[in-house]
């Protein structure tokens, strides 16, 4: 079951909940969220190449995703859980690498929907290559989306959580390509009071609404 969707999922709303069978059992959205971050994605079919490249480099870094940044990984197709669990074991088998995080049986494509991954201009049976990003209050933090013939960067997606949870820690914004370990930069005045202090603060300043600090 799940619920209606009135618009497409956007960055600032609740997470759409649902119940579904997943590779891992069935599952609730809203708990298996509840306390942590997590990384929810999409990818067109199992038994597909781009697809078992991506699915296997979220399955590389499923204990450091956890162990660094606290967040869970969940994946989802529109196909039925015969095919993920057969997916799973024939990537296991030619390649070593197991699907461990659970990937949502979506053959109704209830979910898909629900989260705005069927996009039928794309396709109106294989859902894109969505990626949302899911604060422990169960807000959608980001989204990214890329179609079919192009795989993800797993590179800018660890970036882009890094940042969200840096900036949301820290009270902050990243600057264009940043990096762990670099500057960040603070929000500008909004006070004559603020814009003195800022003045006389001896950030690094390009002006006094861009402000830049290290964290270390």
């Amino acid at each position: 079951m799940t619920d209606s969707p009135t618009t497409m999922p956007r960055i600032g709303d609740k997470a759409p909940d649902f119940t579904a069978v997943t590779t891992t059992g069935q599952l609730t959205f809203s708990e298996y969220n509840a306390g942590n971050w997590v990384i929810f994605f999409s990818h067109p079919a199992d038994f597909t190449p781009v697809c078992t490249t991506e699915m296997s480099g979220f399955a590389v870094e499923q204990d450091s995703f956890f162990a660094v940044h606290t967040t869970k990984l969940m994946g989802l197709s529109i196909d039925s859980i015969h095919s993920h669990i057969a997916w799973i074991e024939n990537v296991q088998r030619k390649t070593g690498i197991l699907f461990r995080f659970p990937i949502v049986a979506d053959i109704d494509m209830s979910v898909a929907k629900l989260w705005g991954m069927l996009q039928p201009g794309e396709s109106e049976t294989a859902a894109v290559r969505a990626v949302f990003i899911i604060d422990p209050n169960g807000i959608i933090r980001l989204i990214m989306y890329y179609p079919m013939n192009v795989g993800r960067n797993m590179e800018e997606i660890k970036r882009a959580l890094i940042a969200l949870q840096t900036a949301t820690e820290n009270k902050c914004s990243m600057p264009l390509n940043w990096k762990p370990g670099e500057k960040v930069i603070l929000p500008p005045p909004k006070t004559v009071d603020a814009l003195e202090e800022r003045l006389s603060s001896g950030l690094d300043m390009v002006d006094f609404y861009l402000a830049k600090k290290s964290l270390n």
